[in-house]
Order: C-alpha cells, then structure tokens, then sequence
C-alpha cells in the first residue's frame, strides 16, 4: 500500500447511468477527496467483463488469462489503500456486474494483493435486501483479508430519488472519509495470518478442510480444554 498520498477507488456495479447507486459512491468519493485522498471511479455498466471460467490458471500465476477491460482495472485496485464497493439491489444481493466483478478478483488475491486494504459498501433498495449485500461484501472481505470500513444502506427506487434520502448522502460521505482515516492509521493483518484458515491449517497441521478429504479420519493434533467450574 501506498505511503502517501492514500488512493480510494469507488466500483460502482449498476447498470444505470447517474442512478442512485452512482451519486451514493460519487458522494463518498467526495468526502473521501475531502480527507486528502486521491479518488477515482470505476463503473462496470461500460465495461466489458467476463466472467470467471474456473480454469485455476490464477493459483499459480497470480494472473487473470481473460484479456478484457479487468487488464486496465486491475492496476488501479493494486495501487489503491481503500475500495468503495456501490451496488444496487437485485433480489435481495448484489447486481450480476457487481457480482461477476468480485469472482474476476480471486487472481489478485491468490497473491494476497487485496490484504489490508480498507473496503466499504454501498447498497440500494427501494425497501429491502441491502443485509444480502452486505453479508456478500463482509464474506468476500473477510477472505480477501480486506479491512471492513462501513456500510451504507439507501433507500430509493425512481433515478434521482436517492437525493432525498438524507441519511445516506450523508453518511457515503462520511463512509469515504473514513475509508481514508481507517487506511492512514495502517491497520493491518499479522504477517503470520495472512492466509485462510483452512490454507493455514492444511500447510501447519496436514488436515484439509474439505469434509470428504480426510479431516474426520482421526483425533484432532490439538484439543480444546474445558476448565471445569
């Protein structure tokens, strides 16, 4: 991560242009620019973006295979300290883009390059679903060791209605700005945990994870002891 000054890029994953979506994360950029960031927005609605083929390629090499607009993105979210994810809601989750975008990420973190920076999410209805969003986006941070920022939930459903929803303008900008303070204090995982559990525990003790390979087949090497009251 970058020592000065701190970088903040807003993904903004719905299909509509100037929705609600879009002024929620441009409002947060704004204050994000206003804590001395250097912000920038990505919108996936003019991208072309595949989707994850599951070739595994990227185990090994780090490295997405598929040539399409994720070659130029990719840099951008390297190089940044903080990522505002924006989406709206779509059955109670996230959008397709939103969601073909996070799968197109496992290359960048077989390389632990998502690790220690900050994320915040940004999820609008027009009544409910944004706990589906965010569940998503908590998953997905915690096992790309992406720092939880903060959520925002807006509320709207007509385009342009988001500006009457007080609360969430103002708090996506206060959601930059704390992207920015969160990502200068240099919070961090321990280097010594900077894998999975279940890598961790496969590589340390020999147990995969996975039910049906073995990990029931003997006594556990540790064992928890309950002190009797």
């Amino acid at each position: 991560m970058s020592q000065n000054p701190i970088k903040v890029i807003g993904i903004c994953c719905s299909p509509r242009v100037n929705g609600n979506t879009e002024i929620l994360v441009r409002e947060a950029l704004a204050g994000a620019k206003e804590a001395g960031a250097i912000a920038e927005m990505i919108t996936l609605r003019d991208k072309d973006i595949k989707g994850c083929d599951g070739c595994r390629g990227c185990d090994k090499t780090g490295k997405c295979h598929i040539k399409d607009d994720m070659v130029a993105i990719y840099p951008k979210l390297i190089e940044a300290d903080g990522l505002i994810f924006g989406t709206p809601v779509y059955f109670w989750s996230v959008t397709g883009q939103a969601k073909v975008f996070m799968d197109r990420l496992v290359c960048l973190h077989r390389k632990n390059l998502l690790r220690n920076k900050v994320g915040g999410v940004i999820a609008v209805a027009s009544s409910s679903g944004h706990a589906g969003v965010r569940d998503l986006y908590y998953s997905f941070f915690s096992a790309t060791k992406i720092i939880i920022g903060d959520f925002v939930q807006g509320f709207s459903k007509d385009k342009g209605q988001i500006k009457k929803d007080r609360w969430a303008v103002a708090a996506s900008h206060e959601l930059g700005r704390k992207i920015v303070g969160i990502a200068q204090g240099r919070m961090k995982y321990p280097e010594d945990y900077s894998q999975s559990l279940a890598d961790m525990v496969k590589e340390k003790y020999g147990i995969a994870s996975e039910p049906m390979m073995g990990r029931f087949e003997a006594e556990a090497p540790i064992l928890v002891h309950v002190v009797k009251k």
